[in-house]
């Protein structure tokens, strides 16, 4: 079985309803020309206060949490702008899932084009899981991404869904770009198809670049 079929480890609740993205990455972090540096930005606002000193009561600065790889959290969590960075900054947190009754329909889009696992489940569910995982000594989880399920601590069993086409990304450890190419040979073989049945519209690239560069 895959390394990526099934992940585990500590699970931070944050049972906050419409966080955002700009929550989530805060506008003052988009400054860079590439990827990365993003995870101090990660629910910045909510980590430190006006000072920068960090909230000791934040889930996530809590010693016990120190390490967390999936969020517990509430309904149309990532809703508001587009903001792929929310998403590469949550990963670079150490994120590789999230938990919640519901997402912003962009966000779930870019989340799972870059493999961060966004599994929904009933509010009551989740609330449930939310309180398991507020316990110290129960704070674990395990997702089996292959057989669709996570299992808490205690052994109690919750069934998801997953997109197939979502389900292999993640297990097989492609990206949206992977993903693409992995098809390299049907893509390659439908071309050339193509160009077959419509000669007319070939390109010979070579000459094309020999007559503009005269």
């Amino acid at each position: 079985m895959s390394e990526h079929a099934t992940l585990a480890g500590i699970a931070a609740p944050l049972p906050l309803n419409n966080l955002d993205t700009d929550q989530i990455m805060p506008k003052q972090f988009l400054f860079g020309i590439d990827k990365s540096g993003l995870a101090r930005g990660v629910l910045h606002d909510l980590r430190f206060d006006a000072s920068g000193k960090a909230r000791e009561e934040f889930v996530l600065n809590r010693p016990e949490y120190e390490g967390a790889r999936i969020l517990v959290t509430g309904a149309n969590f990532g809703c508001g702008s587009s903001r792929e960075h929310a998403v590469w900054g949550l990963q670079q947190a150490g994120i590789d899932a999230v938990i919640a009754p519901s997402f912003g329909e962009i966000f779930y889009f870019n989340a799972q084009n870059n493999r961060l696992l966004l599994i929904t489940l009933d509010e009551s569910v989740v609330a449930k899981l939310s309180a398991h995982v507020s316990d110290a000594n129960t704070n674990r989880l395990n997702i089996d991404v292959a057989n669709q399920r996570v299992t808490t601590s205690d052994g109690v069993h919750y069934a998801f869904d997953l997109p197939p086409r979502q389900k292999r990304m993640f297990i097989e450890g492609l990206d949206m770009i992977g993903m693409t190419l992995a098809d390299s040979d049907a893509i390659r073989a439908f071309e050339a198809r193509h160009e077959a049945a419509h000669p007319w519209m070939q390109i010979d690239l070579p000459k094309q670049r020999k007559t503009q560069a005269a």
